[in-house]
């Protein structure tokens, strides 16, 4: 399945969101491709960030996260720079971008 999602990065932070995403850590980046991601894209357009990922369950991919030191870790270092942050909730896992037109 295909999920677009939207978060914000603190305009004043933006240099430190991008330096992180360039040194994301391994284990991480492991946890979520065992969670079933095949393929996740963040585009940055100001501070506006739009996510395009592709996996198995995205539900189920919210909840093998959810509890992993390494992805806590991240997202409170995640929390600090963004404005709108991941929903790991029930409410979250329904919270993708609705498609509007596909070609």
């Amino acid at each position: 399945m295909r999920i677009a999602l939207h978060t914000r990065v603190r305009e004043d932070r933006i240099e430190e969101y991008e330096a992180a995403h360039r040194q994301v850590p391994a284990e991480l980046t492991a946890a979520i491709s065992a969670a079933g991601v095949t393929s996740w894209t963040i585009w940055r357009s100001g501070a506006e960030l739009f996510h395009l990922l592709e996996c198995e369950d995205y539900a189920r991919l919210l909840a093998r996260l959810e509890k992993l030191p390494v992805n806590i870790a991240w997202q409170s270092r995640m929390a600090e720079l963004l404005d709108v942050v991941h929903d790991y909730s029930d409410a979250g896992a329904a919270a993708g971008l609705p498609v509007v037109w596909e070609l």
